[in-house]
């Protein structure tokens, strides 16, 4: 079956790409597995807020927004047509508010609690510690888990785009710049943190994926990836 069946809206804008609708055809079918692999990323974490096909369609919009912007694709092109892709289906579950206040509320219980207990036992608490702190169940924990995490990364992808832009309008120094403060922001973070952010940005591998590479629950690869986009997000952007 064509990737495009059921996709009238991305049919359309190639369509009124006129000239060049034909290539612009040709390479969203050759990046539709990249677009497939980070709506089933994004997924996993959503709870399922937009039904997994319509991330794929608005994924194919953001990938095809990359193309216009950035014209013919080359070996740069993967790495910023996945911020653009990641970007429209994350824009589109804001806008959908698809974290319901009750989990929200929770998320900060969540947070709170570990705060509370960090002071209290002088280190970071353990996920069972955490549980019983809360009194909850272990899969409501991780479901908690899950959303913060996201909301996370919602937040560090806003920041990885906003530098993006910069450095696409930024002279050739400040473009060094900003690329050395990157450099420098993953390597505040200690070698585990490092390879689940390289697994879950680079690769576009899900918790679930990454937890079976390194031997780990997805529980912890999801505290790892949380932590590590706090870290690096308090480097970008220490305001």
């Amino acid at each position: 079956m064509d990737v495009y069946t059921g996709y009238a809206q991305v049919e359309s804008a190639v369509a009124a790409g006129g000239s060049g609708a034909v290539d612009e055809r040709r390479v969203l079918l050759d990046y539709a597995p990249l677009v497939k692999r980070i709506a089933r990323q994004l997924n996993s974490q959503a709870g399922g807020a937009i039904d997994r096909d319509d991330m794929e369609q608005i994924g194919l919009m953001g990938l095809l927004e990359a193309l216009r912007r950035y014209g013919e694709p080359d070996e740069r092109f993967p790495a910023y047509a996945s911020r653009r892709i990641r970007g429209a289906i994350l824009d589109e579950l804001r806008r959908q508010d698809w974290r319901p206040r009750t989990v929200r509320q929770e998320s900060h219980r969540l947070r709170d609690a570990v705060r509370a207990l960090t002071r209290r036992l002088g280190r970071e608490p353990a996920q069972a510690e955490v549980i019983e702190s809360l009194g909850v169940s272990a899969e409501t924990y991780r479901e908690l888990e899950l959303a913060e995490n996201a909301e996370a990364a919602a937040s560090f992808d806003e920041l990885v785009h906003d530098l993006s832009e910069r450095m696409a309008g930024a002279g050739h120094e400040e473009r060094l710049l900003l690329r050395r403060s990157l450099e420098q922001a993953l390597g505040a973070l200690d070698e585990r943190e490092q390879r689940v952010v390289q697994m879950y940005y680079e690769f576009d591998l899900d918790y679930k994926e990454i937890a079976a590479v390194l031997g780990l629950s997805d529980a912890r690869v999801c505290q790892l990836n949380k932590g590590a986009l706090r870290k690096m997000k308090a480097f970008l952007d220490p305001g």
